[in-house]
């Protein structure tokens, strides 16, 4: 199962570590990922992972990413790519 990670805030050292980490311990795949920083310092990440052989059920890893991101003073979501497509069609 496909699903993607979303990460907006301000930028800081280690953002991609982190969160590429918890997604490592879960065993999700990264299979694309884009970053860029908006002046002046403003970190956005869209993440295509590959979800199927998470250690846990999507629900709950959805909640570890959103934690992830509280400690970090992050926005961190994470949606299964079918959702992520229907809410961004055009």
């Amino acid at each position: 199962m496909r699903a993607v990670i979303t990460v907006a805030g301000k930028d800081q050292v280690g953002i991609i570590a982190a969160v590429t980490k918890e997604l490592a311990e879960q065993n999700v795949n990264v299979l694309d990922i884009t970053q860029t920083i908006l002046p002046p310092d403003f970190f956005t990440m869209v993440m295509l992972v590959d979800a199927g052989a998470c250690k846990v059920p999507f629900g709950d890893l959805a909640d570890v990413m959103s934690d992830l991101g509280r400690r970090l003073g992050l926005n961190i979501h994470a949606q299964r790519e079918d959702t992520f497509n229907a809410m961004h069609r055009i």
